[in-house]
């Protein structure tokens, strides 16, 4: 992921006491939206490090074999990316 992409986020408390961050990455070429459940609230800056850190992992794992049923991609369920 490029460090120019502009990454906006809003977080929202959960009843659980967990943390749902909604955010948009703001790219030309391709904006994407998420979710991001966190334990706790985090500062942005750190929000917005593990959000490219995740896709970042996403990409790599995708990239080495995505459709191999040998290796198969593990669903992170606290994380969810859209192309938007």
């Amino acid at each position: 992921m490029e460090t120019e992409a502009n990454i906006s986020i809003t977080q929202k408390e959960l009843p659980s006491g967990n943390c749902q961050v909604k955010f948009y990455i703001e790219d030309e070429r391709k904006p994407m939206y998420g979710y991001l459940l966190t334990n706790e609230p985090k500062p942005v800056g750190e929000i917005i490090s593990e959000i490219q850190e995740r896709i970042i992992r996403r990409k790599m794992m995708t990239s080495n074999n995505p459709l191999s049923l040998q290796n198969p991609v593990k669903e992170d369920h606290n994380f969810y990316l859209y192309s938007a």
